[in-house]
C-alpha cells in the first residue's frame, strides 16, 4: 500500500494520501480530485561493501566517528 504525497491545485493544501488499488486520491481540506503529484524522500538502509572504518559508524564502546576500534 504506498503512500503518495500531494498538493492540491485547487486549494494548495499539501498532504499525504494511502492509496488502496484502483482508489482516487481526494484533498482533505477542500475535498478536490485535482491534485498535483510531489516527489516523495524516503531513507534508504542499504549495507556497504567498503570495509573502510568510515563506513562502518560510530564506535560501539566510546562513540568515535571514525569507527569501531579507533579509541584503542
Amino acid at each position: 500500500m504506498p503512500i503518495f504525497e500531494y498538493i492540491c491545485k485547487g486549494c494548495e493544501h499539501q498532504f499525504e494520501a494511502l492509496v488502496f488499488g484502483r482508489q482516487k486520491a481526494e484533498c482533505p481540506q477542500c475535498h478536490s480530485n485535482k491534485l498535483a503529484p510531489r516527489l516523495s524522500v524516503f531513507a534508504v538502509s542499504a549495507k556497504s561493501s567498503s570495509s573502510t572504518p568510515s563506513s562502518a559508524g560510530a564506535c560501539g564502546a566510546c562513540g568515535d566517528p571514525r569507527g569501531p576500534g579507533s579509541c584503542s
